[in-house]
């Protein structure tokens, strides 16, 4: 009987902790981080800022004419807030989705970091200090196992603030020097490669997409590219 319930407890915590890893990173064509989704449980998506904010949750419902397209239908079970009594600095955010518990740092928590998400199920979030870096005060530094790295005001001043790895997922940008039509853009996730026509080239498509595809999908994670 206690091999039984072990295993089943074993079983819940590996669930636990697949649901509520990080599933997708959506950037703009200029290398903006637009949002970070999440797998929780009961196949919830939840969408976050960089700066480990909420914005919203629910079912991920593809595009009939373009699978690459998504929205999030409104969730429409159990959902819970922190109510006026609790701290300051998550009164009001969301408690529950689901079975999935969500924390936030405190008013006792570094100024950074106050009213941002500390974990969602299992999983635990740090956010780098200013300390460390004045520019990337209060950006996700970890979530769980998984470290987040971003240029900062040291780097080319086209990459800055942007997105340097997941893990070992390296993304790179055009620089300053680079032609003035594509300078900033997107030019590699991981291995994945993308070209763009510049302003030597005709003039109505310069900055337009020559060569890359749209979704990567690397090392377990979907990046989405909005060009």
């Amino acid at each position: 009987m206690k091999k039984i319930f072990a295993f089943f407890a074993l079983a819940f915590l590996m669930v636990s902790g697949f649901a509520q890893k990080i599933a997708k990173v959506t950037l703009t064509r200029d290398g903006q981080v637009e949002m970070f989704s999440f797998n929780i449980d009961n196949g919830i998506t939840l969408n976050m800022t960089k700066d480990g904010n909420i914005t919203e949750w629910g079912s991920e419902v593809y595009s009939d004419r373009n699978q690459t397209l998504t929205r999030l239908e409104k969730y429409l079970g159990r959902v819970e807030y922190y109510s006026n009594t609790d701290n300051e600095a998550f009164r009001g955010k969301v408690k529950y989705i689901g079975m999935t518990a969500i924390t936030y740092y405190g008013t006792y928590d570094r100024e950074e970091m106050r009213g941002k998400v500390r974990s969602i199920g299992t999983t635990i979030f740090e956010y780098f200090s200013k300390n460390e870096n004045e520019s990337l005060g209060g950006i996700i530094k970890t979530v769980g196992s998984l470290g987040f790295g971003w240029y900062t005001t040291f780097d080319n001043e086209a990459f800055r603030g942007k997105l340097r790895n997941i893990g070992t997922t390296t993304l790179t940008y055009y620089a300053t020097y680079d032609d003035k039509a594509i300078i900033g853009r997107i030019k590699s996730i991981d291995r994945a490669t993308f070209t763009y026509y510049t302003s030597n080239e005709r003039r109505e498509y310069a900055g337009m997409l020559k060569s890359g595809t749209q979704q990567q999908f690397i090392n377990g994670i979907k990046y989405y590219v909005k060009f």
